[in-house]
């Protein structure tokens, strides 16, 4: 009989999983086709942003110290069209929001409040309190110099605006990760197929390969793979370039104990097996050289829950991720939660905005939980029955 060694803690083997994850080489990409990665470096600007004190609204640009008037208008800056002259005593510009406010200018008298009888502005409102309230300073936004972004941060849309706005136009990320997703099991038939009785769809290879594509992922499926040593080792070769390879089902240490064989095989080296969590209890993680070997569980709820709670984690680190982990957020159940068992538990459940309700049915077999879920409920070891309202710690899967 295989020695079985105590299950890990969730965060022991979160840490140690994560400290195995391959570096990857830097590229510089085209900022625009940045969305989903992770910055390598931080990001410094390049420039001032604002370059140069701009009107808030629109109105007109004069001196403060002239109110309350009247003035002079003597010209006209608009966005991308400054005044090229400045404001001296008793003078004043008509200026639209954007455009830059001339020299000598340290007040922008908004229309609402002004008048205007021919070439003469006049006060008929309220001055702005303070009077620059209206004026965006030079470097409001950032300075030259200075860091906009660190190392880490997640690219997304307004990452992108912001460094193409602080003068760049790459971004320097980690390369794609290469990620293997064999698909295991003798009981496996290929999608789209009608299987036998004794057989299921091959679900578990597109759903690992569609969790991990949430990211910048090149993700090669491989399988159903049969319950043969060979097999396996034949499906591991082929997968000899991924930086990380993900199984599921058919192969787990301890039911045909096919995966040592073959992990020894390949060269290999086991790193740990069992974690405390439910569902998801057989995961173990090996290397081969800078190659990550995750084996999932291949019960769905198993292999989807263990994916987002280490798979994701171990990509969003190759990719250069500063938080790679999920975060939790602390929400009242809409429903019922029985009390807890031996082992950390994550329940299938729905998030509203305000509320959690859990998923009557929560077998580690059954699909259509994960199809209605947007989040995992965390039950504790041992844990006390918890009634409506009560607070509970909650992953939103939904989110990256």
């Amino acid at each position: 009989m295989s020695h079985r060694p105590a299950p890990l803690p969730l965060a022991e083997a979160q840490s140690r999983l994560l400290a195995f994850a391959p570096d990857l080489p830097i590229e510089w990409r085209e900022a625009g086709q940045c969305a989903g990665y992770y910055l390598a470096e931080p990001v410094t600007a390049r420039r001032d942003q604002p370059a140069a004190p701009l009107s808030a609204m629109d109105g007109f640009a004069l001196r403060a110290a002239d109110l309350p008037g009247p003035w002079d208008v003597i010209g006209e800056s608009a966005a991308g069209h400054p005044f090229t002259g400045s404001v001296a005593t008793g003078q004043a510009i008509r200026i639209s929001t954007g455009a830059m406010v001339p020299p000598g200018a340290d007040m922008v008298l908004i229309k609402e409040d002004s008048a205007v009888d021919g070439k003469t502005l006049l006060l008929t409102g309220t001055p702005p309190q303070p009077t620059g309230r209206h004026i965006r300073p030079q470097a409001m936004d950032f300075g030259a110099g200075s860091v906009i972004l660190p190392a880490g941060w997640r690219i997304d849309a307004a990452a992108i605006g912001l460094t193409i706005a602080a003068g760049h136009a790459h971004l320097p990320v980690r390369r794609a990760v290469r990620l293997a997703v064999i698909d295991g099991g003798d009981e496996l038939a290929l999608a789209g197929t009608l299987p036998e009785q004794h057989q299921i769809p091959a679900s578990n290879g597109p759903m690992l390969a569609a969790i991990a594509q949430r990211l910048p992922v090149q993700a090669t499926r491989i399988g159903p793979v049969p319950d043969r040593l060979d097999a396996l080792i034949s499906a591991f070769a082929a997968a000899a370039d991924a930086d990380v390879i993900v199984t599921s089902g058919g192969a787990s240490v301890g039911d045909h104990d096919l995966m040592r064989p073959a992990l020894a095989a390949i060269g290999a080296q086991l790193e740990f097996w069992r974690v405390g969590i439910k569902p998801g209890k057989p995961l173990l993680v090996a290397r081969r050289g800078h190659q990550i070997i995750v084996g999932l569980p291949g019960n769905p709820a198993s292999a989807w829950v263990t994916a987002f709670l280490f798979l994701l984690p171990l990509l969003r680190a190759t990719l250069g991720a500063g938080h790679a982990l999920p975060r939790t957020i602390h929400v009242p159940l809409a429903t019922p939660m029985g009390k807890g068992g031996s082992r950390m538990e994550f329940l299938r459940a729905r998030w509203d905005g305000a509320s959690v309700a859990l998923d009557p049915l929560q077998d580690s077999g059954a699909l259509s939980p994960l199809a209605r879920a947007n989040a995992l409920v965390v039950r504790e070891p041992g844990a006390a029955p918890a009634p409506v309202g009560t607070p509970v710690p909650v992953y939103l899967t939904e989110l990256d």
